[in-house]
């Protein structure tokens, strides 16, 4: 079966015909199709943050056992935590051609939707640096939702991890960029409200 590529708009990012500095290109290949790590050197060094999350959708029994702490493993929540936060220091030993980053925070946060029937792992990284702290906030989500697998799935190998996607970040060139909110449907309940901390400050409080 053959794989038909989508068509180009003319005029369009991707339209060969289009003017250099119209065109999109992946950063992370040189011109003649070779992997690369992007040069950072000239770009100046800013405050950046990154939001990412992943859910994990697990049976009301799990759940239960889950909030309990009953795992034949224990503490998921902890744990599953802990190795986010580890999981988002190693990006660049996993990821081959991200940056090595010198991260100022990290949080990961595990929360029970009983209603949604899913753990909703929320990660937060931040530096100061020349380049985003994207791909370390999904590391961790991703290595978080990952643990929580291997601890409950003694009791149920069905356990399925879901949607590892970024909703957030902030500085660089680029600015700010935030997920449009989704629609509320039957199968995916309304985000739950950020907590106060957030990576890189903690929201009503000077640093001390």
């Amino acid at each position: 079966m053959s794989r038909d590529r989508p068509a180009r708009s003319p005029g369009g990012p991707m339209d060969p015909s289009a003017p250099r500095v119209e065109r999109r290109r992946l950063t992370h290949v040189d011109r003649a199709g070779r992997p690369r790590m992007v040069d950072v050197s000239d770009k100046p060094v800013s405050s950046r943050r990154a939001v990412a999350e992943a859910l994990v959708a697990v049976s009301p029994e799990t759940m239960s056992a889950v909030i309990d702490g009953g795992g034949p493993k224990g503490d998921v929540l902890t744990v599953a935590e802990l190795a986010g936060v580890m999981g988002g220091k190693r990006t660049a030993e996993l990821i081959p051609l991200c940056h090595p980053l010198a991260l100022t925070d990290l949080l990961v946060e595990v929360v029970p939707d009983r209603a949604g029937g899913v753990l909703r792992v929320r990660a937060e990284a931040a530096t100061t640096g020349p380049t985003g702290v994207e791909m370390e906030a999904l590391t961790a989500a991703s290595v978080a939702a990952l643990t929580i697998y291997d601890m409950v799935k003694a009791v149920e190998r069905g356990v399925e991890i879901r949607s590892i996607r970024l909703l957030s970040k902030a500085g660089g060139k680029s600015g700010a960029w935030t997920r449009e909110p989704d629609a509320p449907t039957g199968d995916r309940p309304a985000r739950p409200p950020r907590g106060v901390r957030t990576a890189g400050r903690i929201k009503g409080r000077r640093p001390t």
